[in-house]
C-alpha cells in the first residue's frame, strides 16, 4: 500500500527536501523525461536536477524552474491564502442581507395613473 499522508511537522528539513526530490523524480519519470531534458527545459544544469532528486537542497528559483519545466506548478495552489471570516462576522453579514423587495411607493410620481 502506498504512503498517502506525510506528517510534515514531524519531519526534519532534510526529510522534506528528500520528499520534494522524490516527488520531482516520480513526475519526471512519469512524463518520460531524462534529467538532461528536464534541465534543458528548465534552463538549469543537469547536476541541479540530480541534486534535488538525491535529497540535497537547491535554491527556490531552481525548484520553481524545475516545476515549471515538468508542468507541475499546481503544487503552489496550496500557498494561496484565502481570507476566512469568523462565524460572528458571518452572522452579522447575514443580518444585513436584504430579505425582500420594497414595493413601489404610492407617492412616486412615475407610478401615477392618468385616470
Amino acid at each position: 500500500m502506498a504512503k498517502t499522508h506525510n506528517n510534515w511537522i514531524a519531519m526534519t528539513d532534510d526529510a522534506i527536501v528528500a520528499e520534494l526530490g522524490n516527488f520531482i523524480k516520480k513526475n519526471r519519470i512519469a512524463k518520460n523525461k531524462t534529467q538532461a531534458e528536464t534541465a534543458t527545459a528548465a534552463g538549469i544544469n543537469r547536476w541541479t536536477i540530480s541534486q534535488i532528486e538525491n535529497g540535497e537542497a537547491i535554491s527556490l528559483n531552481s525548484l520553481i524552474q524545475i516545476l515549471r519545466a515538468l508542468d507541475i506548478l499546481y503544487v503552489f495552489n496550496s500557498f494561496i491564502f484565502q481570507e476566512q471570516i469568523s462565524p460572528l462576522e458571518a452572522v452579522k453579514l447575514k443580518k444585513k442581507e436584504r430579505k425582500r423587495v420594497r414595493s413601489a411607493s404610492k407617492n412616486n410620481p412615475t407610478t401615477k395613473s392618468d385616470w
